[in-house]
């Protein structure tokens, strides 16, 4: 168990630090970076939630070469009137 709370913090430091340095988001703008252990591949990644955006789970791979690979917007955000069209962090494909 200790070697599983390593690495899903190994990889919320990972996407925290290329967030920082590579994305130049400043820490303000990031509300939350949360490294998970899912039970479908890959096993682990990391879920990260911004100030400007807090009702969207943005959804980061950190094993290799670091990218966001998908988001959701949660059900207080679809209640809302949230859409894919407004959202501001997604990653340029």
């Amino acid at each position: 168990m200790k070697l599983i709370k390593w690495i899903l913090a190994f990889f919320a430091d990972r996407v925290t630090n290329y967030l920082l340095n590579e994305q130049h988001y400043k820490k303000n703008e990031i509300k939350s970076v949360k490294g998970i252990w899912g039970v479908k591949l890959p096993a682990f990644y990391t879920v990260v939630v911004f100030e400007n955006e807090p009702y969207v789970e943005y959804l980061y791979f950190a094993h290799n070469k670091i990218m966001q690979f998908s988001h959701s917007v949660t059900e207080e955000g679809k209640q809302l009137g949230i859409t894919d069209s407004e959202l501001k962090n997604m990653a340029a494909k």
